[in-house]
């Protein structure tokens, strides 16, 4: 189903030169929909109700200044460690200093490689076939690499500042706001788009597991939280369909056909500065362009689900494993929320600490410490959850 994109071959220049008009035309309509501003509370100590109708309403909201100057400089010098200890391709073992790269010695390969402006999923039966239309593959500049980082697998593991982030006690505020008290952990990954090498990800909707549940509900398969570490613009962002997570059935195909290409009639970028985050609901219809553009995006996703929806459920993952989420891995997978608020408060011991309900009383058991990093954290992400 590939027909309705471009089949020229554009250079990087020229695909950011046609995607002007339609740049210019999401952002005027992002610009226009106002539901951005910090994370507030009520009179009630809970998150406004102002936020909680225009994230229900659109799909996403944008909090801005969720962290400061100095905590935004250890997320980027966490990722900037990362990428400098990283293998030189996706089957070197040794990084650009020849040293032995790091993630050796995790069971899951924290890195993954894609071609320069390249689009790995569309068009496939990969993650389940959610990416059904291919985007368009730019040509990278002379020079660039054979491969670029897309992503970081297991972010918690991987930087003791994403560790902290996790602890945020206004985002796990706004968690329990949407969610309710029990919510419980997906998964955490970063997504890095450098300018002019960074690939496409296809048009798709997240969640695979509850769409013909009887209570289906517009939240049915949780949300993401997306720190922006640079700014988020038209042409290095994700772009959503607002409005697009109440819709049960949906046409990925029908749509770009309409559209003529994979520019999705109504569509807008997700956009904010350093320091912003995005929540946006799994079931929103969302993809991103190739970044030819000379901005440089880097995204920390952490997710999250409603506890009914994972409890006793049975769910295969997108790399084939056939896992149900039993009480006791619940309770282990999210004893991370409860190690990453402890990692918080040791490094920022003036802020009020979130209280994570399903674990209060154990606190003492989820200390943020070396023997817990090696004995919970170390290969968390093999008790991802997934629906």
């Amino acid at each position: 189903m590939n027909e309705p994109t471009l089949q020229s071959t554009l250079s990087a220049v020229e695909h950011a030169e046609a995607m002007k008009t339609y740049f210019a035309e999401g952002i005027e309509r992002a610009q226009a929909l106002g539901n951005r501003g910090p994370i507030r509370m009520g009179a009630d100590g809970k998150l406004h109700r102002d936020i909680l109708d225009a994230y229900w309403e659109l799909g996403f909201y944008i909090f801005q200044g969720v962290v400061g100057a100095e905590e935004l400089n250890e997320l980027r010098a966490g990722v900037a460690w990362m990428l400098e200890h990283a293998p030189v391709s996706p089957d070197a073992k040794h990084d650009s200093s020849g040293r032995p790269a790091f993630g050796a010695e995790f069971t899951r390969p924290p890195y993954r490689f894609a071609k320069p402006l390249s689009d790995p999923l569309g068009g496939t039966d990969k993650n389940k076939g959610r990416h059904p239309v291919k985007m368009h593959e730019a040509t990278p500049p002379e020079g660039s690499p054979a491969y670029t980082i897309e992503r970081l697998h297991g972010n918690l593991q991987l930087m003791d500042s994403a560790l902290r982030l996790y602890g945020h006690p206004g985002l796990l505020a706004v968690a329990e706001a949407v969610l309710g008290p029990d919510f419980v952990p997906y998964n955490e990954v970063t997504f890095i788009k450098e300018p002019g090498l960074g690939p496409s990800v296809a048009w798709h909707r997240d969640g695979t597991t509850h769409w013909d549940a009887l209570d289906w509900d517009h939240g049915a398969h949780g949300f993401n939280f997306m720190m922006q570490l640079y700014p988020s613009t038209a042409g290095n962002g994700v772009w959503i369909l607002p409005g697009s997570h109440k819709l049960r059935r949906m046409s990925i195909e029908e749509k770009i056909l309409e559209a003529g290409s994979e520019r999705i009639r109504g569509a807008i970028p997700l956009l904010g500065v350093a320091g912003d985050t995005f929540i946006l609901n799994r079931q929103v219809l969302h993809g991103s362009f190739a970044n030819s553009s000379p901005d440089r995006r880097v995204t920390l996703n952490m997710g999250f689900f409603p506890r009914a929806r994972v409890q006793n459920i049975t769910a295969t993952h997108l790399d084939g494993r056939v896992v149900t989420f039993t009480t006791e891995q619940i309770h282990e997978r999210s004893r991370m929320i409860a190690i990453g608020i402890d990692a918080r408060r040791q490094r920022f011991p003036h802020e009020s600490s979130y209280r994570y309900q399903p674990l209060v009383g154990d606190e003492a058991q989820n200390q943020w410490s070396e023997a817990t990093r090696q004995s919970v954290v170390k290969n968390y992400n093999l008790r991802d959850m997934y629906i």
